[in-house]
């Protein structure tokens, strides 16, 4: 069974930055395209940063050139670098791999205030 299970959320002040991490265990972590999705409050959920098994990166917009997604394959972990917070990153953030999603983990709340 697949777990994921996400930390180092927090609150922070606009400007500010966390690593968030994300624990997965029951499947081969190697061999898949990895992900960190976001929803914000009355949004949906989207995924905003992409890490291939070759460790190729791809990012939405609006976190280009402030967040950086990288894994770890020997510990089968996920990392999400933030810089320049912003209020609008305020949301709940999740990891997940890319297609055929697992069952979501319970998230890490990131709090930006302005």
């Amino acid at each position: 069974q697949v777990r994921l299970v996400e930390s180092g959320g927090g609150l922070v002040q606009a400007g500010g930055s966390l690593r968030l991490a994300c624990a997965v265990s029951g499947m081969n972590f190697r061999l898949f395209a990895m992900g960190w999705y976001r929803q914000a409050p009355g949004k949906e959920r989207e995924l905003i940063a992409s890490i291939t098994s070759n460790h190729d990166r791809t990012y939405e917009d609006s976190v280009k050139g402030r967040f950086t997604i990288s894994r770890d394959n020997v510990w089968t972990r996920l990392y999400l670098q933030m810089n320049g917070l912003k209020p609008e990153d305020t949301a709940v953030y999740y990891c997940n791999t890319i297609g055929n999603v697992r069952a979501w983990g319970r998230g890490t709340q990131v709090t930006v205030s302005s």
